[in-house]
């Protein structure tokens, strides 16, 4: 069956995965997305291996948030991006590109040159604004989801959460 016998709605209905642009390591920043307008993810603390800081930074303004998992407020985040920030960033690039990294986030960086470090530059210019931390809880918890599907043994069998999802196969009504 060629892509010409599939309708929009079948060939639309699936998520598109995007490689990774290099590999990385995940001891750090084990998530990062970018997603509601924000580039967030979960950073590892560098003192605490029970304690992680949920991290993130609003399109077009680079208002910026850190917390830890328990809604206290990150020490190195005042009134600048705190090394948490930095290191989200940095495993954003190698995930994404540095070029959809500074689109998705509207940064003007030399696209030449662009790296993780001219996208910080760019943004960290601008003297953002602190924002709230109130998405940290549902950024969390999308974290939390994401290592429950990693537990989970290879199968090609369907998953029951997954059921609204419509089979290869399926033909729209």
């Amino acid at each position: 069956m060629g892509d010409g016998a599939l309708s929009v709605w079948e060939k639309s209905s699936t998520a598109r995965v995007v490689p990774s642009a290099r590999p990385r390591k995940l001891a750090k920043v084990p998530f990062v997305e970018l997603a509601d307008g924000r580039l967030q993810g979960v950073v590892s603390s560098g003192s605490d291996i029970g304690r992680v800081y949920v991290s993130s930074v609003a399109a077009g303004t680079y208002a910026f948030a850190c917390s830890t998992n328990n809604n206290r407020p990150c020490g190195g985040a005042r009134g600048m991006f705190c090394n948490h920030i930095r290191a989200m960033i940095g495993e954003a690039v190698l995930q994404y590109g540095a070029e959809r990294v500074a689109r998705y986030l509207r940064v003007e960086a030399d696209a030449a040159e662009a790296d993780a470090h001219s996208v910080t530059s760019a943004m960290t210019a601008a003297r953002p604004a602190q924002g709230d931390s109130s998405a940290a809880a549902q950024v969390f918890s999308r974290f939390l989801r994401h290592l429950a599907y990693l537990e989970l043994a290879p199968t090609t069998g369907p998953l029951p959460e997954m059921q609204w999802f419509p089979t290869t196969g399926a033909v729209a009504a």
